[in-house]
């Protein structure tokens, strides 16, 4: 009778709620991991924070700003925590191979914005960066049509985003075909029938020096006619050596990414135009697929293990209509 009684009011006390699963299960943990501290994550941000109360899940969003060794920090520490999920950008994916796997071993990992197809991740949220550079090419041709010599720069080249955006660019420039496999060296001249890449400079984020690689470029090459910045703050800088140097309109820039100081350069007419990614969307969408994978739904992952988040051209005919946009996403709208 003891046994009868006591299951008679377990079963009760899980029809009013007091102990079932749902109402004791804990928030899924995840964290989001950028490769450094740029505008373009603030953007990434929002969309963590707008998908963590979408999907009732705990997203912390961390920016390294001391390159690998504090990614590496970073990600250690979560592990420790014991999260459930972490969405990652590698900084550098060849030599981060082993925490990577160490990663995937001990919670879900998918990376995000710059892909380590070699490690164990289970999936990639992002665009493809050799065709956006190709894009970003095409920016090049219409803002300097009789050709012209222009300089690269971004902030580092060992992330695979990076150098796949790079010479999708240089393929373009050089109307090679599609090759996302093919590499040119990183530094030095690439000569073409119609543009010639006198260099390509990196600054592993500091911003002071990427403006100080613009100025030096203009002082050297008096020819210059076309500077490109493939990471969200290379473009600003860039338009600041430029116009301090007294150059606006006559060195042409072209941009990736959506800063807001790049938008009101294509506004302006000193940013000819540029390629944006959606930051946005890759922090919904890593925390959404993460939020699934925590609580053992698989159907979350993309086909191909490749979620394709497409890249957009924005000129000065489309530029406001997309800040407009921009801002109503991340709340940022007067």
């Amino acid at each position: 009778m003891k046994c009868t009684l006591s299951l008679l009011m377990l079963i009760a006390l899980y029809a009013c709620g007091g102990s079932s699963d749902s109402a004791t299960e804990k928030k899924p943990q995840v964290g989001f991991v950028t490769n450094g501290v740029a505008s373009f994550w603030v953007i990434a941000s929002k969309g963590v924070e707008a998908a963590e109360q979408a999907f009732d899940v705990d997203a912390e969003v961390h920016m390294p700003g001391e390159g690998v060794a504090d990614q590496k920090r970073i990600v250690q520490a979560l592990l420790a925590r014991g999260v459930d999920g972490i969405a990652i950008s590698p900084i550098d994916p060849d030599n981060q191979l082993d925490l990577l796997n160490e990663a995937a071993a001990n919670t879900h990992l998918i990376t995000h914005d710059s892909d380590a197809p070699d490690s164990d991740r289970l999936c990639f949220v992002g665009i493809d960066n050799y065709s956006a550079g190709r894009e970003c090419g095409k920016l090049v041709k219409e803002a300097l049509p009789d050709g012209g010599q222009i300089m690269i720069f971004v902030g580092r080249l060992e992330q695979l985003n990076a150098r796949q955006r790079r010479q999708g660019l240089i393929d373009e420039l050089l109307d090679r075909s599609n090759d996302p496999t093919r590499l040119d060296p990183n530094s030095g001249p690439i000569v073409g029938d119609r543009f010639t890449v006198l260099d390509t400079r990196t600054d592993q984020f500091d911003y002071a020096k990427a403006k100080a690689q613009v100025e030096d470029a203009i002082a050297k090459y008096p020819e210059l006619s076309g500077v490109v910045g493939l990471f969200a703050y290379n473009p600003p800088m860039a338009l600041k050596a430029v116009r301090e140097a007294g150059k606006a309109g006559q060195i042409q820039i072209i941009a990736f990414d959506e800063d807001d100081e790049t938008l009101q350069g294509i506004i302006d007419g000193d940013i000819y135009g540029t390629v944006v990614q959606n930051p946005y969307r890759y922090g919904y969408e890593s925390v959404r697929i993460l939020a699934a994978l925590a609580r053992g739904d698989r159907s979350a992952l993309p086909p191909n293990n490749y979620l394709d988040v497409p890249a957009r051209r924005i000129t000065k005919d489309n530029v406001s209509a997309f800040w407009s946009e921009l801002k109503t996403l991340t709340g940022s709208a007067q």
